[in-house]
């Protein structure tokens, strides 16, 4: 007979916007004539940039043709977009990436996720908590996070909280770990490191034989000049670091689907016997087989946003959604609660008041000013308390979020 993965077992019974979802249909059936604003699921809203639709039509066109026809394309991303990642994304920051260290995917989602593949089972993983859920819960798939405690927390993993408390810079592990991920700027914090507070975790890496998986979806919001838009800024990176972006956010790809990851060719793990084995080679070896590429169209449309006319309007819709976190932070500061995030990234990160649970505010935003946000609690145990709201709406939802919530606070 066949046997199940038991480590799927572990998980709880459904991902956190699962949960959310079953809550906000529940209402919608009890409510039906109540207007929902939804400041929760991170998706975005505005169109794709011009660029990129006329790239798809253009692509499509080329389809069409039995002279220009394109089938299985290559695993790692064809070399017109690999080669404008590394020229727009890295050289203007002295980074200098080969072809062969750039691997297109689709939706940084599913890199982080396998990651995993190419390492032991038993390595041990430290995370930022709160976190974003899938770097836990692919750990629990594979068996390597061990079960889950009472308080909330995987046996196998340690935990680096990021709170209010220690202004969300996690500390420093006092102990070797073998796997740390980090994502900055946040999800779901919306907070930062700067380039020194970067360092310390690249110089911990490098003294200890630390791989980190740096996710770095949300770079294109920084805004301010000492916070890193890449972990390869900071010297010695490419031996302890893979990175991984996307193009969901920064040029609305979130239903078309394309990022990519970098594993310098500098960065290598251990076997047991201590031999040094390059994992740019394993990964590559893993995407063949289990991977046949991003679409040539989507490719040809990800490939337009670094034209000079993408850029601009790729900003444009940063600029938007930036403009919508700058309203947000400032229409529930103006309500007295204490607001994290919204500089740098377009989440905001919001301190429930009173001491309520991250779950029963929730549904009280949602019964009693109709805003539908994130729990904190779902992000991890330190997320208790808290509120994750994104800034991905319209300027008018937006707006009009912060007159209820205000109302209903006040």
């Amino acid at each position: 007979m066949a046997l199940v993965n038991e480590h799927f077992l572990k998980l709880p019974g459904s991902y956190l916007f699962s949960d959310i979802a079953k809550k906000v249909n529940s209402f919608k059936i009890t409510h039906p004539k109540q207007s929902l604003i939804r400041l929760g699921i991170g998706d975005v809203t505005r169109p794709l940039p011009q660029v990129c639709i006329e790239a798809m039509h253009k692509a499509v066109e080329e389809m069409a043709s039995a002279s220009t026809f394109h089938g299985y394309g290559p695993e790692q991303g064809y070399d017109f977009l690999i080669d404008a990642i590394i020229k727009h994304d890295f050289q203007p920051r002295g980074i200098h990436l080969t072809p062969s260290e750039v691997f297109v995917n689709d939706g940084a989602k599913s890199d982080t996720g396998n990651i995993g593949d190419i390492l032991r089972h038993d390595n041990s993983v430290g995370v930022t908590d709160p976190i974003y859920p899938v770097y836990i819960d692919s750990n629990v798939m594979c068996g390597r996070a061990g079960v889950l405690e009472a308080d909330g927390k995987w046996s196998n993993v340690t935990y680096m909280p990021c709170t209010a408390e220690n202004n969300f810079i996690p500390a420093i592990p006092d102990k070797r770990i073998d796997i740390v991920y980090l994502c900055y700027p946040n999800n779901p914090t919306g907070t930062t490191l700067t380039k020194e507070q970067l360092k310390k975790w690249v110089d911990y890496a490098l003294a200890n034989d630390t791989l980190i998986l740096f996710d770095a979806a949300y770079e294109a919001f920084i805004q301010e000049d000492n916070v890193p838009h890449s972990i390869y800024e900071i010297k010695g990176a490419k031996k302890c670091a893979i990175e991984f972006r996307s193009f969901s956010k920064t040029a609305g790809f979130t239903g078309v689907r394309c990022g990519y990851t970098v594993v310098p060719k500098e960065l290598t793990a251990a076997t047991l016997t201590g031999d040094r084995i390059p994992l740019g080679k394993l990964w590559n070896r893993r995407q063949c087989t289990k991977f046949n590429g991003a679409s040539y169209i989507t490719q040809r449309a990800a490939e337009a946003i670094f034209t000079p006319e993408g850029q601009q309007q790729v900003r444009a819709n940063i600029n938007y959604y930036m403009e919508n976190a700058r309203t947000m932070r400032q229409g529930l500061e103006a309500a007295g609660l204490k607001v994290f995030g919204g500089v740098n990234a377009p989440y905001i990160w919001l301190k429930t008041p009173d001491g309520i649970g991250s779950w029963k505010f929730f549904e009280q935003m949602l019964y009693e000013a109709n805003v539908v946000g994130t729990p904190g609690v779902g992000f991890g145990p330190s997320g208790e308390g808290y509120i994750r709201l994104t800034a991905f709406g319209s300027h008018e939802d937006c707006q009009e979020a912060m007159k209820r919530l205000r109302k209903w606070l006040m």
